[in-house]
């Protein structure tokens, strides 16, 4: 059982511990802090490639992606170590995320560079469901990811997205999430997370430094407005290749993939030229409520991170995203042509079936009788699920707007 989630931007017991052992064993010289330097990441995950590095970064790209990348890597670094005040477990955090990403851009690259097919790989047409986090686009992705005609991304596919064999990555992912449920207790009533489950693509995004996944964990703005007014196409075609290579490498690429993230709506127009043939769901909740959730979310995942999170600045931060994405989407559905299905929270509140009876017929698509029985299958299982406990700690809270320990 998880303890009680008092405050906001409340720690777990182990991350406390976690915490302190880091910051003494730095001061203390037991061991080194890990360098964010961007070419010290770069150098330690090219190490292994030698003198076929150079080739690896640029396998399968072009010269603007990789320069994309190049200048992502030393702003998000820049702005971490200027503004996101991380404490000693932040910033062991950080790096691993960081270093990954570096090392799975290499590998990546080398497979593209050996295997180019893989990024010519044919898809269905997928499904791709569009909302504000904490709108109900989890839901809907889940349900509809149930299908047996469509196929979905797992857990260990979105965050070790390199193919390996004899299902490690799920034995990693199984790992990992084990860990970090330890540091942060509350982590699976947000957002329900399994090795296998179905799971969003926000991570072949970060993949690309999109800005998305590390404004939730990190108080960087810099780079959040920078990345906000860039071309993100480069980080596009880069998720392309991803989701290319995972259809070929899992036999899927004949089923419709369900795709969800909800900062697809801040690039909407750009993922739509990717993928043109797509279906959309467009999930749509009040904004106070959607707001209140997601100031939950990403203060749990700053407050392991850094000890001067401020409410106020986070609640900032998703009033400003939930008006840039509506804007954003608008405008990309303005001229959008192709199959769309709008579903509101209360809706799959108050009767899913219908709602998703209703949002198979607005697509075009048919809803069988398997796709049906699995869907009550995985709504009689979340009955019990640990997300129900969010709302129990959305009631606790005000949305206050002081700083950590008020």
């Amino acid at each position: 059982m998880a303890p009680v989630r008092t405050h906001l931007l409340a720690r777990g017991p182990l991350a406390e511990r976690a915490n302190a052992f880091l910051g003494r064993a730095w001061a203390k010289g037991w061991l080194p802090p890990p360098d964010l330097d961007p070419d010290a990441l770069w150098a330690l995950a090219a190490k292994p490639y030698g003198a076929q590095a150079e080739a690896a970064e640029h396998g399968g790209r072009s010269a603007e992606d990789v320069a994309d990348f190049r200048e992502r890597l030393t702003r998000l670094c820049a702005a971490v170590e200027a503004e996101a005040k991380l404490n000693p477990l932040g910033r062991a955090m950080a790096w691993g995320q960081l270093s990954r990403v570096v090392k799975n851009r290499l590998a990546f690259g080398a497979l593209w560079a050996e295997r180019p097919d893989l990024t010519a790989t044919p898809l269905a047409p997928p499904i791709i469901v569009i909302g504000h986090m904490r709108s109900g686009t989890t839901r809907i992705h889940t349900l509809l990811a149930a299908d047996p005609a469509h196929s979905h991304t797992r857990y260990c596919d979105a965050y070790h997205p390199f193919p390996a064999p004899l299902g490690m990555n799920r034995v990693k992912a199984a790992l990992e999430l084990a860990m970090l449920g330890a540091l942060n207790p509350w982590m699976q009533s947000i957002h329900p997370m399994t090795a296998a489950g179905v799971e969003e693509e926000l991570a072949w995004l970060s993949a690309a430094l999109h800005h998305s996944i590390y404004e939730s964990q990190w108080h960087i703005p810099a780079y959040s407005e920078w990345s906000e007014g860039r071309d993100p196409a480069p980080v596009y075609r880069e998720f392309a290749r991803m989701l290319r290579t995972d259809a070929a490498t899992r036999g899927v690429a004949e089923r419709p993939r369900v795709l969800k993230v909800p900062a697809f709506a801040e690039d909407l127009a750009t993922l739509l030229d990717l993928l043109p043939d797509a279906r959309l769901v467009h999930a749509q909740r009040a904004h106070d409520a959607v707001l209140r959730s997601a100031v939950s979310l990403a203060a749990n995942q700053m407050a392991l991170q850094s000890d001067a999170c401020d409410l106020a600045a986070i609640e900032a931060r998703w009033q400003h995203k939930i008006a840039l994405r509506e804007e954003r989407v608008a405008s990309a559905l303005s001229g959008w042509q192709g199959p769309i299905a709008r579903l509101t929270f209360d809706e799959l509140n108050a009767d899913w079936e219908g709602a998703i009876t209703r949002c198979y017929a607005d697509l075009g698509i048919t809803l069988t009788g398997p796709a049906l029985t699995a869907m009550h299958k995985v709504m009689t299982a979340s009955k019990g699920g640990h997300h129900h406990a969010h709302a129990a700690q959305l009631a606790r809270f005000a949305m206050p707007d002081t700083t950590r320990g008020t």
